[in-house]
């Protein structure tokens, strides 16, 4: 289910313009990083771009594919990543467009989850049993 060595290296070639690609294994599929942000998935060969709420609107073509998804306690559970259509492979310039699309949502994705940073530092660490509290 992982991409292939030749799959990940058409996508690093034609998603370069976005920055530095990295892709990992990831639940048996491997995830595709630009900067260290997830903006898509593979799986068999497949490309699956970040979907949120700002950029449905531009994949509308994409919902009519079923997502990205997993069982989970005998439930199909959907993730945020959307079949990117065949027709982007032989269209560069739209690839790069539907990705530059999915690495915005990977980034609002990305705020949402890590706290603000006035959070951040008015946090205290528990001290160890052999540590004093610092503050």
């Amino acid at each position: 289910m992982v991409a292939s060595a030749g799959f990940s290296e058409f996508l690093r070639e034609q998603l370069a313009p976005l920055g530095r690609l990295t892709f990992r294994r990831m639940f048996g599929k491997t995830g595709v990083f630009c900067d260290g942000v997830m903006l898509a998935m593979v799986a068999d060969d497949t490309l699956y771009v970040r979907v949120d709420d700002g950029n449905k609107q531009i994949f509308q073509e994409a919902a009519s594919y079923p997502p990205l998804n997993y069982t989970k306690g005998g439930r199909a559970i959907d993730l945020a990543f959307w079949r990117a259509p065949e027709r982007l492979f032989d269209e560069p310039d739209e690839l790069v467009t539907w990705a530059r699309a999915a690495l915005a949502a990977a980034h609002r994705v990305a705020a949402r989850r890590s706290p603000a940073p006035a959070a951040k530092a008015g946090r205290r660490r528990k001290a160890g049993p052999n540590q004093r509290r610092q503050d």
